[in-house]
């Protein structure tokens, strides 16, 4: 009996002994202060996903989930412009368009899978119009102020709400509002900048067709301008860096070398079709098209060539909106070169990947000099490529099994909002000895498997 007795006092003063340890982790702000948590931003922060605006994307929203936190902390309420409709508001090629959700679609070989197909498969245009063109403006001011599509210097734009509805719906004089003035409505306390994704991703989205990558001196002139607003109040904050293009499962689904070939008479059918262009291919000293057995480049439109044409080097991409039944059913990428607006050359993605740095440059320099927290979600977003570990289950790049990004290829789901959230919070409590606790990755939805 004393051996037993001994024993549970043993194991109670060893129970006792962990106690203290839980004051450690209570919630703190440190030297920041959240009262009033101001979100600026594009897409990304404004919780558009899977092609669209929507309800429950903006509920999942990073921003909405950190304010969560900062509610732990004394932060204040957070007032986001709410899409009155879970299908989703996004513009597409032929006009508005649902968000889209995995199910069941037949290809042109009469083959059913599993697939992102929209919500609603024929929106009633008038109907959609009014979601996007009626206004909120009167439910604000509002903490989130991210913009779908905007660039680093439409921040600045007098009438921006006339060319972009997304933030005509909330703003109070879409004629002649500019979005940076939504500040001073709110004059935050702590604010999140996460602007300058679409200064070069609307030029890789179109393959470098319909847009231009922002020059570096006006990037610059924006985000001084910006920081320099969002700080005029001595509030703090934290700044995001840029993504490189190649961390998103858009621009990596689609392998380069996916003409996979499986029969010689294949083969022999397109080099030999493919042989009087090679005669005149050979007068430049240019390369060759040529096909084997098995996995071959496709075959891509080249319009700084001659001949117009060439096959895709490794490196290159292709984008995930190229159709894919044009690549089983009209030959694309074999017979048919496949058009410029679903590729990214070789001097297409140096010229992003230059400009992303020097705004990364910028980015990091504007941390420094008004002493912001950095969230370097560039390298971050890098990590999963091959894959990281939360909770015990694996996240990744991979396009719908990932678990990180939404049906677009793009943005993110609500889990992994959930992730990155707990990136900014790693580095606000870095940057201003806070003690924020991160969010559960597990208690946010991934994408919804039918």
């Amino acid at each position: 009996m004393k051996k037993k007795y001994l024993l549970y006092i043993l194991v109670l003063a060893l129970f006792t002994a962990c106690e203290p340890k839980i004051d450690e982790f209570a919630p703190s702000e440190g030297d920041a202060d959240f009262t009033t948590y101001l979100a600026m931003g594009n897409s990304l922060t404004a919780g558009y996903a899977d092609g669209a605006l929507y309800t429950s994307g903006q509920t999942n929203s990073y921003p909405n989930i950190l304010a969560g936190q900062f509610e732990l902390v004394d932060g204040g309420t957070f007032t986001q412009p709410m899409m009155p409709t879970e299908a989703g508001v996004g513009v597409g090629d032929l006009g508005l368009r649902s968000k889209l959700v995995l199910g069941m679609a037949i290809d042109c070989l009469g083959t059913t899978s599993l697939g992102p197909v929209p919500f609603d498969p024929a929106p009633d245009q008038l109907e959609y119009y009014g979601y996007l063109a009626t206004s909120v403006a009167a439910d604000g001011p509002f903490n989130n102020i991210g913009v779908p599509g905007i660039k680093s210097f439409h921040a600045l734009a007098p009438g921006l709400g006339l060319l972009n509805p997304y933030f005509g719906r909330f703003a109070a004089d879409p004629t002649t509002d500019m979005l940076i003035g939504e500040v001073a409505k709110v004059n935050p306390t702590f604010f999140t900048l996460w602007l300058g994704n679409n200064d070069v991703l609307t030029y890789a989205l179109s393959g470098g067709t319909l847009d231009s990558i922002t020059p570096e001196p006006i990037f610059s002139g924006a985000m001084d301008a910006i920081v320099g607003t969002l700080t005029a109040n001595d509030a703090k904050g934290a700044i995001v860096n840029i993504p490189d293009i190649g961390t998103t499962p858009y621009f990596t689904t689609v392998p380069y070398n996916a003409l996979v070939l499986t029969d010689e008479a294949d083969v022999a059918a397109l080099n030999y079709g493919y042989a009087p262009l090679n005669v005149i291919i050979n007068q430049y000293e240019g390369d060759t098209l040529a096909f084997k057995l098995g996995a071959n480049p496709f075959v891509i439109a080249d319009a700084s060539l001659a001949w117009g044409m060439r096959q895709i080097k490794p490196g290159e991409l292709i984008l995930l909106s190229i159709p894919q039944d044009s690549i089983k059913c009209a030959g694309w990428g074999s017979m048919v070169p496949i058009p410029e607006q679903y590729v990214l050359k070789a001097d297409q993605i140096a010229a992003i990947e230059a400009a992303t740095e020097a705004y990364n440059a910028k980015i990091a320099g504007l941390a420094d000099a008004f002493s912001l927290a950095l969230v370097d979600m560039n390298s971050y977003l890098k990590e999963f490529e091959t894959g990281m570990v939360f909770d015990g289950a694996t996240y990744s790049a991979q396009f719908v099994l990932g678990g990180l990004f939404s049906l677009d290829g793009i943005h993110l789901n609500p889990r992994g909002n959930a992730i990155i959230a707990n990136h900014f919070i790693d580095a606000i409590n870095a940057k201003y000895n806070a003690n924020l606790p991160q969010v559960i990755i597990q208690d946010y939805p991934g994408i919804q498997f039918p």
